[in-house]
């Protein structure tokens, strides 16, 4: 399919859809800094085969949505939660699906919380809970903190943004599988080469909160899906086993070794998990 501009409360956001209009929808929404490129095409196509109207879209400062100025964005992390409903709007959809991926699962959430109807259900990948729980959880690695609190020494060019992605990408893998710097590159070339202005994506790292719902998440009454790597450096493996067990309906699904984020080689796993879930609402 191709790619669609579309503008809701005058906000311009990039969207993609795959699939029947009439299935199931099935909204991808992907971590902060991160543009909708890394839900990959072909795990689009494998949902939207299984009978799900599955639509992607840039945040706003990724890809072709709109961007703001270096460390001045327009907007605060409640609108980015809020530009959900803007994607389900612009696509006609009343209520979906929604799987989100590290800061996109904290978005799901905050979604659920405040626009319950609009939620059938929810996928929670590599992520934790947004409302502070009794337990404390443990902290990210320390090349994970090393890597996120350097200053960013890439220059102006492509090549150098390019690079530290694939090295950000390979410290996220986790490290106990084999990485393919290749597959890497090639799509961090294609993000940034797509982008309006690739350094935008940083004011994701300034952001204000914004007005969120402070429910709690045993208040989120639809079927719920955690997966979660037990090699993930951000969110080690307790942040999701805590999260399932604040959800009502939550179940836990783990990935032997793998990392945070979406990896190819549990796309086997994670689609057919999506589906059986998102069928079972």
């Amino acid at each position: 399919m191709a790619e669609r501009m579309v503008e809701v409360d005058g906000v311009e956001l990039c969207t993609e859809s795959f699939g029947d209009p009439s299935d199931p929808a099935v909204l991808l929404v992907m971590g902060a800094g991160a543009s909708m490129l890394w839900w990959e095409e072909g795990f689009c196509r494998m949902l939207a085969g299984g009978g799900r109207f599955v639509i992607r879209y840039d945040h706003r400062d990724t890809g072709r949505s709109v961007t703001y100025g270096p460390g001045r964005p327009g907007y605060t992390g409640a609108d980015l939660v809020d530009d959900l409903g803007r994607v389900l709007d612009a696509h006609g959809v009343s209520a979906a699906h929604v799987v989100g991926v590290s800061a996109g699962g904290a978005f799901a959430q905050l979604f659920a919380l405040g626009h319950a109807g609009r939620v059938r259900s929810l996928v929670l990948i590599s992520t934790t809970s947004v409302v502070p729980g009794d337990r404390e959880l443990p902290p990210p690695t320390g090349e994970f903190v090393r890597f996120v609190s350097a200053a960013h020494t890439d220059g102006p060019d492509a090549d150098s943004v390019i690079d530290r992605q694939v090295a950000y990408a390979c410290l996220l893998a986790g490290g106990r599988r084999p990485f393919d710097e290749t597959a890497a590159r090639s799509l961090a070339r294609h993000d940034v080469e797509r982008a309006r202005d690739f350094t935008a994506a940083r004011n994701h790292d300034v952001l204000p909160d914004g007005e969120h719902a402070h429910a709690p998440l045993s208040s989120i009454a639809v079927p719920a899906l955690v997966i979660h790597g037990t090699a993930d450096p951000v969110f080690p493996l307790r942040h999701g086993e805590a999260l399932a067990e604040q959800l009502p309906e939550g179940e836990l699904l783990t990935l032997e070794d793998a990392g945070h984020g979406v990896e190819r080689a549990d796309w086997a796993t994670i689609v057919p998990a999506i589906l059986d879930r998102t069928a079972a609402a």
